[in-house]
């Protein structure tokens, strides 16, 4: 029989955008094992978390461009970032440099499911997505 291969780490950790340990986040597990990313007791804690994050790119940092935003989120010393930034230009229909509003729901739960889709490798549920987004 073959055997079923194993979760993605972010689906694992209710972490779809990777975050990186360093912040104390609502919805955080009790007693995390991965030493490196955060882990959230369910999926919309995790999806809240990087709305959060990504309002603070988007209105304290200025950062609101798809271009901006995942250079910053992927850094090229990590990630292949020009990869990235045009996969999810491709499935939100942005453009790079195109100006985002945080504001516009829409806009943001089509950026964040285009996120975790490079980040996991796999689509998380657009529902989570859109109550995770009401949350902030």
């Amino acid at each position: 029989m073959k055997q079923k291969a194993p979760l993605p780490r972010g689906i694992r950790n209710c972490n779809p955008l990777n975050i990186r340990i360093g912040n104390t986040w609502l919805g955080e597990r009790d007693n995390p094992d991965d030493t490196e990313f955060e882990q959230f007791v369910s999926m919309v804690y995790g999806l809240r978390a990087g709305f959060i994050i990504l309002r603070r790119y988007i209105r304290r940092y200025h950062l609101n461009t798809v271009q901006l935003i995942i250079s910053r989120w992927a850094p090229r010393s990590e990630n292949d970032t020009s990869a990235y930034v045009s996969t999810v230009c491709a499935k939100t229909g942005l453009q790079p440099d195109e100006p985002i509003d945080y504001a516009d729901q829409d806009t943001m739960t089509k950026l964040v499911s285009a996120m975790c889709l490079v980040e996991c490798g796999q689509p998380v549920d657009i529902t989570l997505i859109n109550v995770a987004y009401k949350m902030t």
